[in-house]
């Protein structure tokens, strides 16, 4: 379908990606859209957008379609994954 000039329409999914994508993006995994480059990671801001994660998860518990509940665990799970992954790569104190 050609684009209309209109927005793409919002939902569950777009926001639960955004804020994963800012997740990355904390982690230094994917770049910044403002910059197009990877900054060093900034592990508390990537642990509060995996904490909005965990805490939607939890207030919308009941409330998701099954592929709503499903995107959501599983881009929890894979941005703790990468989280743990990068902290450990981390120099401490840095």
């Amino acid at each position: 379908m050609a684009n209309d000039g209109k927005a793409p329409q919002l939902d569950f999914n777009a926001f639960v990606l955004s804020l994963g994508s800012s997740a990355l993006i904390h982690l230094g995994i994917a770049p910044d859209p403002m910059t197009q480059k990877k900054q060093p990671p900034e592990l508390s801001l990537a642990q509060q957008s995996i904490d909005l994660l965990a805490l939607l998860q939890e207030k919308t518990r009941g409330n998701l379609s099954g592929d709503e509940s499903k995107l959501l665990e599983t881009l929890l799970f894979d941005l703790r994954m990468q989280f743990v992954e990068v902290a450990r790569e981390k120099p401490a104190g840095k």
